[in-house]
C-alpha cells in the first residue's frame, strides 16, 4: 500500500494535507484505515466554526460492522466540511486522499503538524 509522501499522518490513521496557503489543512483517513473498516454508509462530521484540540474526537465513520471515531490530528478551526460524503459515504473507500477527505480546518499552530508522522514512518507503523 502507499501512503503520499506529501502528508503527514497520524498513529490513529488520520492525514493531513497542509494547502497551498500554509494555514489551511485538509484531513481525511488513510488508505489503510478505510481497508479495515470495509464498506463506509455513513460520516458523521462537525460544523463549519467548531475547534477541536489535537486529539480531540470530531466525528465517526461507520462501516457495515463497526463504528470508528475520528481524532484531530492538529488543534484548529473548521472551515470546510466534506457535504458530498452525505450522499455518497463510499467516496472515503474509493478515493481516501482525494475526493474522500473529510474537513478543512485552519490550523491553530502549524508547528503541531511537525509531530506527526511522515509516509515513511506511517508506513512503518501500519506493517
Amino acid at each position: 500500500m502507499a501512503y503520499p509522501a506529501d502528508l503527514r499522518y497520524t498513529r490513529d490513521h488520520e492525514w493531513v494535507r497542509l494547502d497551498a496557503d500554509g494555514q489551511t489543512a485538509t484531513i481525511g483517513i488513510t488508505d489503510f484505515a478505510q481497508g479495515e473498516l470495509g464498506d463506509i454508509v455513513y460520516v458523521t462530521m462537525p460544523t463549519v466554526g467548531a475547534t477541536f484540540a489535537a486529539e480531540e474526537t470530531f466525528g465517526d465513520v461507520e462501516a457495515v460492522k463497526t463504528v470508528s471515531d475520528l481524532f484531530m490530528p492538529v488543534s484548529g478551526t473548521i472551515v470546510a466540511v466534506n457535504e458530498s460524503l452525505n450522499d455518497a459515504p463510499e467516496a472515503v473507500n474509493t478515493d481516501p486522499y482525494g475526493d474522500g477527505w473529510l474537513v478543512k480546518i485552519s490550523l491553530a499552530d502549524s508547528a503541531e503538524l511537525d509531530g506527526l508522522l511522515s509516509a515513511e514512518d506511517y508506513a512503518a507503523h501500519v506493517g
